[in-house]
């Protein structure tokens, strides 16, 4: 057997989280040795009760061969707290995983300016539309941005982060090989390919409710700063920001609307000392003394008389050549325009986005969508 047997054999004792297990290790040294140690060596660790010591005493190694099988059969890594790829911003939390599993290819984190952005699944388009644009610009701008890959402002983020020339990473509360939302399925494949998918949980592990609180320490350690654009009192996104804060990491919140229900939660953030995000020049602004490779902030906006779009539809994604193909000929609403293409409400609104802030198209006086001549 290799360490990572080992490795993988003790994150699945139940009972036993990184928090507990981390002390183990520095007494017994590595995964291998709490593995071969006898019950009375088990039984004299101060604070481990009998229905632990008995879990550990399951030598079975069968459940780590299987997932060692699957991440070679899929192509993926398995990271363990000793490996030096594993990232030291993650492994310095009071809890980090024990293992990583990761689909893609995982950035340098320790060198790359990190930032987490985290919302809820239910925004407004006031919400989404700032997710997209401060995920594009802060990739732009050499950012390595990390989201949930939930709906909602996650996926407005990623779309965003897409579009700039930094690797994307999600962090998901299920195997890695398990697409949840399933909807996401393509915005899966465009984060692995751009950077990583990763999770500490094995392939096939279902995504369960109690997956997701866990996740969220992941995100916020990764990260230099966290942003919360759009988090209700109870939601995941306050999760991440509370596990920033005890993380000793900077937590930036879109200022919301003070009647929105979306918006409670993220700005009671902003009484308690949250850094309020305007623009994404905010963040830039943080760490660029830090990070030599950081872009300074410029207005990049195209400014075009006349963007002939059919000599540029190549450059599109499907959803986007679908709007571009609607709204041609003669403005249409939003409602029209997911009639008329057949997509969902939330890729319509992060395609419309990301042309407008490409300066393709505008809204005319009345709200509708046109090209931008």
């Amino acid at each position: 057997m290799t360490s990572i047997h080992y490795w993988i054999w003790l994150s699945n004792k139940e009972g036993l989280g990184p928090a507990r297990i981390k002390p183990m290790i520095d007494y017994f040294g590595t995964p291998g040795n709490i593995y071969n140690a006898g019950y009375n060596d088990l039984r004299d660790i101060k604070g481990l009760s009998s229905t632990i010591v008995k879990q550990l005493m399951d030598k079975d190694l069968s459940y780590a061969e299987s997932a060692v099988r699957n991440c070679q059969k899929l192509g993926y890594t398995i990271l363990t707290l000793d490996d030096d790829e594993y990232p030291n911003r993650l492994r310095n939390i009071y809890d980090p995983p024990l293992v990583l599993y990761i689909r893609g290819k995982l950035p340098c984190i320790d060198e790359m300016p990190v930032v987490g952005i985290v919302g809820t699944r239910r925004c407004t388009p006031y919400g989404e539309k700032n997710a997209v644009a401060a995920g594009k610009k802060l990739s732009e701008h050499g950012f390595v941005v990390v989201t949930g890959l939930a709906r909602g402002i996650d996926t407005a983020a990623t779309i965003g982060a897409l579009k700039g020339n930094t690797p994307t990473v999600g962090v998901i509360g299920s195997g890695p090989d398990i697409i949840f939302p399933p909807q996401n399925k393509l915005l899966f494949e465009d984060v692995e390919a751009s950077g990583a998918v990763i999770s500490e949980y094995s392939p096939g592990t279902p995504a369960v409710p109690g997956h997701f609180p866990s996740r969220n320490r992941i995100i916020s350690g990764l990260s230099n700063g966290v942003l919360v654009i759009e988090a209700p009192v109870k939601s995941g996104a306050l999760i991440t920001a509370e596990r920033a804060m005890e993380q000793g990491r900077d937590v930036f919140v879109l200022p919301g609307n003070v009647d929105a229900t979306t918006c409670v939660g993220s700005n009671k953030l902003l009484r308690v000392g949250a850094i309020p995000f305007l623009s994404a020049d905010d963040i830039i602004d943080e760490y660029i003394d830090s990070y030599k490779d950081i872009k300074k902030p410029f207005d990049n906006t195209p400014s075009v008389e006349y963007i002939d779009l059919d000599k540029q539809m190549n450059k599109f994604d499907e959803n986007s050549k679908k709007i571009y193909s609607t709204i041609k000929y003669k403005p249409a609403n939003i409602d029209e325009i997911i009639l008329n293409t057949g997509l969902g409400a939330q890729g319509v609104s992060a395609s419309l986005t990301l042309l407008e802030l490409d300066g393709y198209i505008k809204r005319d006086i009345i709200g509708k969508w046109e090209i931008k001549n």
